[in-house]
């Protein structure tokens, strides 16, 4: 099922409309409509939840990754936007009090009033809790802002480059959606291509396979994973309990994908991995997998692009097809 048939259709009126134009709110006005807007998606994705919890245990599971995926995805825009009409106000930490504007951004995305309130008053707990959760998203957000025009013109050259190296080829990128499972729904793409249907492996099942490949040969991961997780110093039943949570992140959350997972995924799966870049130099894993088939359907090689500018919120994953 479409998530869009689970989640779209039953959204809060507005929540994702235009809204006003800028000059037709007041401060205090569009403050007001960002937290009824936080407010209508956090109730309906309780309500949501509470509709998932119908069916067969599978079903039910499918249904809840479905709300929380698209939930998550609704989250964030919806944060975007309300950045960005907040830096509209000046609230964009270029100019002015910088830690007053970040200090509204998280109070905003937190649901919190910025509303003037008495010095001796104390905020609650629950409050606290709220604005501690969104400091990280009202970092976020400023990154967004404050490095929005340097995004488009890397982009720009970025895809040029990675264009100009896969059109010889008779090569293209296929778009995957920037969720954080991008390079296992890439390599999903890749495996279904290279069957000629449907892939063997589901994005979350490949997550899987990698942490506990990571864990069987921890040995040949952790030399990688203590260069850039762990502090001098670090107790070896410490880097232990990291290397642990590590792969914890790797198969239960929506962390994103790099370069100890690639080397794990080609192991795995027992095949070549080639990831162009427009970036980097091009980068090979597996290649004891590699056959000689050439850059067609023929070749089993997973073909996957890196970009390093697509968003501006971290790396991303396409899947690289034949035109």
């Amino acid at each position: 099922m479409d998530q869009t048939e689970v989640v779209g259709e039953k959204l809060p009126d507005g929540l994702l409309e235009s809204v006003p134009e800028s000059g037709q709110e007041t401060r205090d006005e569009m403050l007001s409509r960002h937290r009824k807007e936080v407010s209508q998606l956090q109730n309906k994705e309780t309500e949501l939840k509470k509709g998932a919890a119908k069916g067969s245990k599978a079903e039910q599971k499918t249904k809840k990754k479905q709300v929380e995926e698209e939930i998550s995805r609704l989250s964030n825009k919806l944060k975007e936007r309300q950045a960005e009409e907040l830096a509209s106000l000046g609230y964009n930490g270029t100019n002015g009090d910088v830690k007053g504007n970040l200090d509204n951004l998280v109070k905003a995305i937190a649901g919190v009033s910025v509303a003037s309130q008495s010095e001796h008053s104390k905020p609650s707990k629950g409050v606290k809790r709220r604005e501690k959760r969104a400091q990280q998203e009202a970092a976020r957000e400023q990154r967004i802002q404050e490095e929005q025009q340097n995004i488009v013109s890397d982009r720009l050259l970025e895809n040029e480059k990675l264009e100009k190296k896969l059109e010889p080829l008779g090569l293209t990128v296929n778009e995957i959606k920037p969720d954080g499972h991008c390079l296992y729904r890439a390599v999903e793409n890749q495996l279904a291509l290279l069957s000629g249907g449907s892939s063997p492996y589901t994005y979350q099942e490949l997550r899987e396979m990698i942490a506990a490949y990571m864990r069987k040969h921890a040995s040949e991961f952790l030399p990688f994973f203590s260069s850039e997780n762990t502090v001098e110093g670090d107790s070896e039943k410490s880097v232990a309990e990291k290397f642990e949570n590590y792969c914890k992140e790797v198969e239960s959350t929506a962390a994103w994908g790099g370069q100890l997972e690639l080397g794990a995924l080609s192991h795995c799966l027992k095949k070549h991995i080639k990831i162009f870049s427009g970036s980097f130099p091009d980068v090979e894993m597996g290649k004891e997998y590699q056959s000689d088939g050439g850059t067609g359907l023929s070749n089993l090689s997973i073909m996957l692009s890196y970009h390093r500018h697509a968003y501006g919120l971290g790396e991303h994953y396409n899947s690289v097809v034949p035109i």
